[in-house]
């Protein structure tokens, strides 16, 4: 077995730049990236993409366009998923939301239920949020998805027109009333006959997701899978 030793320039920037783990602050060594190896084996994974009926497609049942969903990780406060999503979504941390994205994409490639998808979009951003932000997390994990699915990823078609209030501590009914109509189509006939993979950074109840879908739905798009990093107890 090839014994494992840091390489010498990784040694040098490791000490004049130590890198700690985004939960527990231990040093990261070598090859170790944004979690240590004990947070990343520890990280609450779903394993729900190939179960039919799992929690996160239960938030979708009304929408019968919507053919399978799942999320990677169970957001918990008390856990690192609660530290990649936050540095993902707030700190811009972009290669680390790629990623997230890869790994999502293997988890779909793996389940055999997404194969059909033939377009990947993202959760729009109100653009003023945007443009504050300067990114989108969502367009972010797409494009790791993008990677391992080899799909292509649209933007600027679904687009958010109201620039909604933050739903952090709102209840299920007032997120929905929130971001009801607050998403549109431009172009419908650049999503008809598409199976669409709508993606999103977190489900919580499901009300800006769901509410993308009805736009999806009202523009024509009769297939709809969805998937997150994270999934929240509502």
């Amino acid at each position: 077995m090839k014994r494992f030793r840091l390489q010498p320039l990784r040694e040098i920037v490791d000490l004049l730049f130590p890198r700690h783990c985004f939960h527990c602050s231990q040093l990261l060594l070598g090859d170790e990236h944004y979690l240590c190896t004990h947070c990343w084996l520890h990280l609450p994974f779903t394993h729900n993409a190939a179960v039919v009926g799992n929690e996160t497609e239960q938030h979708f049942q009304a929408h019968r366009e919507v053919v399978a969903a799942m999320s990677l990780l169970h957001y918990r406060p008390d856990t690192a998923s609660r530290d990649l999503l936050h540095h993902i979504k707030y700190y811009g941390a972009r290669k680390l939301a790629l990623t997230m994205g890869m790994m999502i994409g293997e988890k779909l490639v793996e389940s055999g239920r997404f194969a059909s998808v033939d377009l990947l979009v993202p959760v729009p951003l109100h653009p003023r949020r945007e443009r504050h932000r300067s990114y989108n997390q969502s367009e972010l994990l797409c494009r790791g998805i993008a990677k391992v699915l080899q799909r292509p990823v649209s933007t600027g078609n679904l687009v958010r027109t109201v620039n909604t209030d933050s739903q952090t501590h709102m209840t299920a009914e007032e997120r929905k009333e929130n971001v009801k109509g607050a998403f549109r189509v431009r172009k419908p006939e650049l999503f008809q006959q598409r199976h669409i993979l709508l993606v999103d950074d977190v489900i919580t109840t499901g009300s800006t997701t769901a509410a993308c879908c009805d736009a999806l739905i009202a523009a024509g798009v009769t297939r709809i899978s969805i998937a997150s990093l994270a999934l929240a107890s509502s």
